[in-house]
């Protein structure tokens, strides 16, 4: 029987093995929200306690990308990943299983352990299997599973809750977890033994994962409880404090959890720079937009998800698209060019008014659909082509947790400058009327856009300063083959 590894085509089923589990721990990240009313229902829980269903997913991966990204580089890609399939697969069971709140939030803890597995070696895995000449319409596909991952959540979530109830959003995952696990196993190259096995950074991995917990709790709850309140203040304070206490570790051990030296590639920090500015920018729109079209344009959540999957679709379109074209000449051009026009958008949805048209709207959406699908494959190609071979798992950990900080702060700033704003001009009304509302809720939600635009124009500039830096031996890829 011939080994399926010698395959002419294998990186292709390679890349489709990896698609699985980007699909799997994307889909989760946007599958509950839809759920969250019913589970609140079932468990007679308030909203504020079962957010945290959703908010230690993301705490528990963000704080672990970069370690299982470096496990990764001493343990094996392969071990890693597949084994993150097992624990995704365990913990979705297990949150099905759930018969009150708490065990829900400890379970989904469990299920982010494998899926922060699965998100640090997806794009590492992914770049070792191809020549560089194909790594920018690889990255491509995999940015359309991404936008793939988070179009299907919502929809299929409703779907699920609807008809056969809210624990098969997660029973969901276990037949695709298992049929993930055992193509890994026999598609994913072999890992590589070492002669000499690395020591792991046990200091440096606490430090990292409890003050990037500490930091991100504070920033992602700010809002709630009131900056200035003790909870938020005490997370921002040991947060530093952790972090900095990381970095000074990381400089006096011998082999570091994250080689800060990794930054001193010029195409890499300016890639993850420009990257985090990028959907920071993104996410000051994600949850305001469908705000403001419920709350003040009154249309029904039939009409804004039309809308909103407008995005996701274009992005899905113009991702493998643009990865194809990087191949060709390059990620600078793309990338300046997608950031250019995803400002373009935010900035024409800051013209938005109440007597917008359904049409006229959703070009803003479209614009930032092309902008994002433009930028980030060539960006995650001109990283992931930066680093050593040996440190392309810790590049991926830290090329995903810059996504996930970017959501982050984008989604509090979008908030906060939003909440802001509105306060301010309905001071001094004790009665306002629905019209005075209406228009400070707009005006508001102008001033996000034009800050969200001005960061991506900003994110563009640095962009195109990788020109420089951007060797042709680099764009031929020769760090990473």
């Amino acid at each position: 029987m011939p080994n399926i590894r010698e395959h002419p085509n294998i990186r292709w089923f390679i890349l489709l093995t990896v698609s699985v589990g980007t699909f799997m721990s994307t889909l989760d990240s946007s599958i509950v929200n839809v759920a969250l009313p019913t589970i609140s229902s079932a468990f007679k829980t308030d909203l504020e306690t079962l957010q945290w269903v959703v908010t230690a997913y993301l705490l528990t991966i963000s704080s672990l990308l970069p370690i299982f990204g470096r496990l990764a580089d001493i343990l094996g890609r392969k071990r890693v990943f597949s084994t993150g399939f097992i624990i995704f697969t365990i913990g979705s069971a297990l949150c099905g299983l759930s018969t009150n709140v708490f065990m829900l939030i400890g379970f989904r803890v469990f299920q982010a352990i494998g899926a922060s597995m699965l998100m640090a070696n997806s794009q590492a895995i992914t770049v070792s299997a191809f020549p560089a000449s194909e790594r920018g319409r690889a990255l491509g596909l995999t940015g359309t599973t991404v936008a793939l991952g988070s179009l299907t959540g919502p929809a299929l979530g409703g779907l699920i809750v609807g008809l056969i109830g809210w624990k098969y959003i997660f029973y969901i995952n276990v037949p695709i977890g298992i049929i993930g696990f055992i193509v890994s196993q026999i598609i994913l190259p072999n890992d590589k033994r070492s002669t000499g096995r690395e020591p792991f950074d046990f200091s440096g991995a606490f430090l990292f994962s409890v003050g990037m917990v500490a930091l991100l709790f504070a920033i992602n709850n700010g809002e709630d409880y009131g900056w200035s309140s003790t909870p938020i203040l005490l997370g921002i304070i040991a947060g530093l404090i952790l972090l900095i206490a990381f970095y000074v570790v990381e400089q006096k051990v011998k082999v570091p959890m994250i080689n800060l030296s990794l930054y001193k590639i010029k195409p890499f920090a300016i890639g993850n720079i420009s990257g985090f500015l990028s959907f920071v920018s993104t996410f000051c729109n994600t949850m305001l937009l469908p705000f403001v079209l419920q709350h003040s344009f009154n249309w029904t959540p039939e009409t804004i998800g039309l809308l909103m999957t407008s995005y996701p679709v274009v992005m899905a379109i113009f991702a493998p698209t643009s990865g194809y074209l990087s191949d060709k000449i390059g990620p600078v051009f793309l990338t300046t060019g997608g950031l250019v026009i995803n400002a373009l958008g935010m900035f024409f949805l800051a013209t938005i008014g109440i007597h917008s048209l359904f049409w006229y709207i959703m070009i803003g959406p479209i614009l930032m659909g092309i902008g994002t699908g433009m930028f980030q494959s060539p960006n995650n190609s001109s990283v992931m082509g930066a680093v050593p071979k040996t440190m392309l798992s810790t590049a991926g950990g830290l090329n995903a947790l810059v996504r996930n900080l970017g959501m982050v702060v984008g989604t509090t700033l979008a908030v906060s400058v939003f909440d802001g704003k509105q306060t301010r001009i309905l001071a001094g009304l004790t009665q306002p009327t629905i019209t005075q509302q209406v228009n400070a809720s707009l005006s508001a939600y102008h001033t996000v856009m034009i800050i969200g635009g001005v960061i991506s124009l900003a994110a563009s500039l640095l962009s195109i300063s990788r020109k420089g830096y951007l060797s042709s031996d680099l764009n031929k890829g020769n760090p990473s083959s």
